[in-house]
């Protein structure tokens, strides 16, 4: 709500013509910030009243001159009211641009969303990751190909960004782009961040996003079973490349890491924890969260193994690891040559210290959320899938209690 709003037509006597006529120019001020219009119109000084804000006299000109003020004013209110209709902020210079035509730039969705990218990329390595940095990326190349497949253009206004845009992109990245149902859903939720954007700007009424309702839909994840970890430590690889990228994928079994974070430890990184053992203490690159991780036995053997590795000492790591694609494409060779029917990935190592190392070992699932370094415990059910075996034993625990009743109350009624 505006505090003061108010109008004056004044003379700039600075400006006074040949003629000796001074230019009228109307002042107006919201919340005590002036901007000025000029009428278009002149008139002497001494044909102007200050008190009464207008023209003196009962001339043909005069009462024109005075007629054509008082619709300026009108004019002045209705644009007052369009802007306040239109949930736009009414400050002096909107009110001014308004009256005179000139219109808020056009925002476009691609242009928003590059700008974006752009100050993301800038704080790559200090808010963001350089993964969140190449998803922005692909989801602003989606959207520029779908707008040149749907409207034949390369660019649309933010305002066109509708319910109906939204469901188009969706159909359109699970189709022409073969994108899984939850990829989209991703993509999406990154795509409704540049529109909550344009919502905090003003540059848009309405939530385009406020009837569109999606789930993720619940991924069964794959880990590995102990006798399926123990067989990678057993199989004897034929290359020491191969042995390599076994080995640190095991590390990330044994710690939960994910490979981004191993790839970035330093010897600085392992520290002597509360209980006199080694931890490493590191922060995730995805979240900037911190991991504090007691290290387990075969992790502590794979980094002494590894300690005077050449490509460890000259890029000064705690561990010689390849990239990820070059990982993952060893890893499918491993899996074979192990007789392991399941995709390995880096981030699968994840799942299995998640299920098979902590929990079905009976590490308490607040325990395992801080090591895997999630924000809440949400997160870290999504990995937590309970083995079988865990049910097994929980529930022959309980058989175990009803047994033993059992046997009490048998051993009741005979006595009786």
């Amino acid at each position: 709500m505006n505090k003061t709003f108010g109008l004056l037509f004044y003379l700039k006597k600075s400006k006074v013509d040949a003629q000796g006529k001074c230019p009228i120019y109307l002042r107006i001020t919201i919340d005590g910030k002036r901007t000025e219009i000029s009428s278009k119109r002149t008139i002497e000084a001494e044909r102007w009243s200050i008190e009464a804000n207008k023209a003196i006299g009962r001339t043909e000109d005069i009462r024109e001159l005075n007629a054509y003020l008082d619709s300026l004013t009108t004019k002045v209110y209705q644009s007052q009211r369009d802007l306040i209709q239109d949930n736009k902020p009414v400050t002096s210079e909107t009110l001014k641009n308004k009256i005179l035509g000139v219109e808020d730039k056009e925002r476009t969705l691609i242009t928003i969303f590059e700008t974006h990218n752009k100050q993301v990329e800038k704080l790559v390595g200090r808010e963001f990751s350089a993964g969140t940095l190449e998803r922005y990326k692909t989801v602003s190349k989606h959207l520029q190909d779908f707008i040149k497949l749907q409207y034949k253009v390369s660019d649309v206004s933010i305002k066109k960004i509708d319910h109906q845009f939204i469901t188009d992109f969706e159909f359109y990245l699970k189709t022409v782009r073969n994108c899984g149902h939850n990829s989209t859903i991703k993509y999406i939720k990154n795509f409704k961040k540049i529109v909550r954007i344009a919502l905090a700007n003003n540059w848009i009424n309405r939530d385009p996003f406020l009837n569109y309702k999606v789930r993720l839909k619940e991924v069964e994840r794959q880990f590995l079973s102990e006798e399926e970890i123990q067989a990678m430590l057993d199989k004897d690889l034929h290359t020491s490349r191969l042995e390599q990228v076994r080995d640190i994928f095991v590390f990330c079994c044994f710690t939960g890491l994910a490979y981004s974070d191993v790839k970035k430890l330093t010897k600085n990184n392992l520290v002597f924890g509360i209980d006199g053992d080694k931890w490493i203490k590191t922060k995730r690159t995805k979240t900037d969260t911190r991991s504090n991780i007691p290290l387990l036995p075969t992790a502590l053997e794979i980094i002494k193994k590894y300690e005077n590795h050449p490509e460890a000492v000259t890029k000064d790591v705690l561990l010689p690891v390849l990239s990820n694609q070059k990982s993952n494409a060893y890893l499918k060779e491993i899996a074979d040559l192990c007789g392991i029917n399941k995709n390995l990935t880096t981030h699968l190592a994840r799942h299995t210290f998640a299920t098979t190392v902590t929990l079905s070992n009976g590490v308490p699932m607040e325990s395992v959320s801080k090591m895997l370094g999630h924000k809440s415990l949400k997160t870290t059910q999504h990995y937590a899938k309970i083995l079988d075996r865990k049910v097994s034993d929980d529930m022959a625990i309980l058989k175990q209690k009803f047994a033993n009743k059992s046997n009490v109350d048998t051993s009741k009624r005979i006595a009786n």
